[in-house]
Parts: structure tokens; sequence; C-alpha cells
């Protein structure tokens, strides 16, 4: 039985993503890019400036990652295969007749083979950035996260770049300042790939990655059947809020005491209202003025 599931998860550790996941992760980028308003008419405009925002869409986290290590960005466009792909997907998705890849692609069951099909590049894309990054850093744990991040979920970040040199940036959609669940989930998968790495996990990598991606696809998967939001990390965020920063505002309330008034004599006292009996000895008072 360890035998069948070490042979299972070994096969599917070697899978090639060339070409057909390559396919689905542009397809689904692609299309991300032409559901923004007034996409399709600039693709008509400007050709040039519609593809640029396809290839960044497509190859974001590549991008990002070697600017983080200080590498030429544009190294992506080595890769004349991939980029004539892409670039291919992006055409018939804006000018093929009749928007017959955009129909084809509203029915949910093609939709969901497409994103399932990009978790499983997210996954590779984790593993090659962790791995890329400590063939420069070998014993930074910080370094090999956080390109394994940006090879995962980057896209979003140049996109966000993209959008502000546009005129079209919005903060509540800035990944650093509020990061969405595909990039916390790529922050997950990223620190258990470096400490597999790092031999801190004791788990080989291709059982981690057949079961990293069974995880996302599940959720993926369940996300789009469910037309729910996604499954938040809410509760973990709040536990650690609460255990690392907590205590402190905890300790501050109970620092915290009444008002105090100074009396006549120097002496604090504390506020109180006036009896009924002071209340009628000031209407008399008052009555005997009249």
């Amino acid at each position: 039985m360890d035998y069948l599931w070490d042979d299972l998860t070994l096969s599917f550790s070697r899978t090639s993503m060339f070409p057909f996941f390559d396919i689905a992760h542009y397809l689904v980028s692609v299309m991300a890019l032409k559901q923004r308003p007034g996409s399709v008419t600039v693709a008509w405009n400007n050709p040039l400036s519609s593809w640029l925002s396809a290839m960044l869409h497509c190859f974001g986290g590549g991008i990002l990652s070697c600017i983080l290590l200080a590498e030429p960005p544009l190294k992506f466009l080595t890769n004349h295969t991939n980029i004539l792909l892409a670039s291919s997907i992006w055409y018939i998705v804006f000018f093929c007749p009749r928007d017959l890849v955009s129909q084809g692609y509203s029915y949910q069951p093609i939709q969901m083979l497409a994103a399932g099909m990009k978790e499983v590049t997210r996954t590779w894309k984790i593993v090659s950035g962790v791995t890329h990054a400590s063939n420069y850093y070998r014993n930074s744990w910080i370094v090999m996260i956080t390109i394994g991040w940006a090879r995962g979920a980057g896209g979003a970040v140049v996109t966000s770049c993209e959008q502000l040199l546009k005129g079209d940036w919005k903060p509540t959609g800035n990944e650093w300042l509020k990061m969405s669940f595909p990039s916390k989930v790529t922050l997950l998968g990223s620190v258990l790939f470096t400490l597999q790495h790092t031999q801190h996990l004791a788990m080989s990598k291709h059982d981690l990655m057949f079961l990293y991606t069974i995880f996302l696809l599940t959720v993926k998967v369940r996300m789009m059947m469910t037309k729910s939001i996604p499954m938040t990390f809410a509760p973990v965020e709040d536990i650690l809020s609460r255990m690392l920063f907590g205590w402190q505002q905890q300790f501050l309330w109970g620092e915290k005491k009444p008002d105090v008034k100074p009396s006549s004599n120097g002496t604090a006292s504390s506020v109180s209202k006036p009896t009924t009996e002071e209340l009628d000895a000031a209407k008399r008072h008052a009555k005997k003025e009249d």
C-alpha cells in the first residue's frame, strides 16, 4: 500500500505543466483581464497595450521573483515557446470571431476544469520559487518563503502596479494592504515547502506537493460550485493576534481608573450625583431670593 502511494505521488510530482496546464493558466489569466471594464476597447484601440497587460497577468509571478532576486525582469521573454503560447491565447480570447472562446469559457464545467488546472500550476510555481531562492540563499528562510510566494501569487502584485500606472488602481485591490485568499494560501504553501526544503518538516516533497494540490483543488471546486465566499484564515489570524498583540491592550484596559475630581482641600474625590436633599435645599434658597 505504501508503495502504491509513493508511486502515485512521485508520478504526480513529475507531471509536466507544458502544454495543457500552462494553457489553462494562460486562459484563466487572460479571461480575468478581459472581464475588467474597458479591456475589450483597449484591445481593439491599442493591441500592444492589451498584449503587455496579458503578459503581466500570465508571467507576473516570475517577473516579481526576478526583481526580488536582482535578476533581469524580462527573463521570461527568453522562453519563446511560452510567450507564443500565451500570445495565442490572448489573441483568440480577444479577437476570436463571434467571441466563441468567451462563450465556451462561460460554461461552469470548463471554468472549473481550467481553474483546477491553474491551481496545479500554483503548486509547481511555489516549489520552483523556493528551490530557486535556495540556490542564492541556502539558509535564509525569509527569502525562500518570499520568492515562493512571489512565484505563486506575485501576479496580483504586478497587475496592481500596472493598474497604478494606468490610473485604475484602488487601495482595496492592493495585495500588500489587503491580501486575498489566493495570496494567503500561497503564503501558507510557501512556508510549508520551505520547511520541507530545509528538512524541518518530516515529509517528502512529492507527498507534500500531492496533498497541498488536493487541498487547493478541494477549496477551489467548493467555492465555484457553491458560489460562496472563500474559506478564510480569520479564526487563526484572530488567535495569533490575541496571543501576540492582545495582551498589551488588555494590560492597558486594566490600568484605567475611574475619573476623579479634586476637592477644595486639594484631595481627590470621586464625582457623584447631587442627592435629593441637596436639590430641595437649592430650590428653597431660590424661592427666598425671589
